[in-house]
C-alpha cells in the first residue's frame, strides 16, 4: 500500500503542473466536447510511457542525443504552430462559450486524436515526467514493487485527466463571455511558446556540447 500511495502522489503531482496536456484537455472541457476521447487518449499515453520508464526501457531513450534533438525540435514546432493558433483565436470577434455561437475549437474527431497525440508525445516534458522522474523513482526497485508504484501512478493519472476534464465545466460559467475566452486561448498561447522556447534552449545546449 505504502509502494502504491508513494506512485499515486508523485504521479498526482508531476500531473497538476500546468503545460500542454492540461491546457488542450482545459480547452475542450470547457466546450464539453471530447471530454472522455481527450481525457483517455492522455491516460493510455501515461500508462504506456510510465511503463516504459519504470520497467527500464527509457534508458534507450535518455542515451539517445539524436533522439532527444529530433524530439526536442519537432516538438517545439508543433507548440510554436499550437501556440499562434490560440493566439489567433484569442483575436477572433467570437465567444467560443456563448449561447449563439457556433464556433469549435476543433474540424472533426480526427484533428482531435492527432492533436491530443501530439501535444504528448512531440512534448518533452511528457518524457522527463514520466519516462525519467517516474522510471527514474521506481528503476530500481524488485518487479513486485515495480507493478504496486505503477498502480499508485496509474490511478493518480486516471483520477486528474478525467476528473480535470469533466470538472472544467464548474469553470464555463466565467468563460461565457468573450473577454475571459481570449484571455485562455492568449495564456494558452503563452504557455505553448514558452515550452517550444524551453526546447529550442535545450537543442542549442546540446549542439554546443
Amino acid at each position: 500500500m505504502e509502494l502504491v500511495l508513494k506512485g499515486f502522489i508523485i504521479s498526482g503531482g508531476l500531473s497538476i503542473v500546468i503545460g500542454a496536456q492540461n491546457a488542450f484537455l482545459l480547452k475542450h472541457g470547457l466546450q464539453a466536447k471530447n471530454i472522455f476521447l481527450v481525457s483517455l487518449i492522455f491516460f493510455v499515453c501515461d500508462i504506456i510511457l510510465m511503463t516504459i520508464g519504470v520497467m527500464g526501457v527509457g534508458t534507450i531513450i535518455r542515451s539517445s542525443i539524436i533522439l532527444a534533438l529530433l524530439l526536442a525540435l519537432s516538438g517545439a514546432l508543433f507548440l510554436i504552430w499550437y501556440g499562434i493558433r490560440s493566439f489567433l483565436n484569442a483575436f477572433k470577434s467570437t465567444a467560443i462559450l456563448g449561447k449563439n455561437s457556433n464556433t469549435k475549437i476543433d474540424s472533426g474527431v480526427k484533428v482531435v486524436i492527432l492533436s491530443a497525440l501530439g501535444v504528448t508525445f512531440l512534448n518533452p516534458n511528457v518524457y522527463i515526467d514520466t519516462i525519467f522522474i517516474i522510471g527514474g523513482i521506481a528503476g530500481t526497485m524488485p518487479l513486485q514493487s515495480k507493478i504496486l508504484f505503477l498502480l499508485g501512478a496509474f490511478i493518480a493519472s486516471f483520477i486528474w485527466f478525467f476528473g480535470f476534464g469533466y470538472g472544467a465545466r464548474l469553470l464555463r460559467p466565467f468563460f461565457m463571455n468573450e473577454k475571459s475566452w481570449r484571455f485562455l486561448e492568449f495564456l494558452v498561447g503563452i504557455i505553448m511558446f514558452y515550452i517550444a522556447f524551453e526546447l529550442l534552449l535545450y537543442v542549442v545546449k546540446i549542439v554546443k556540447t
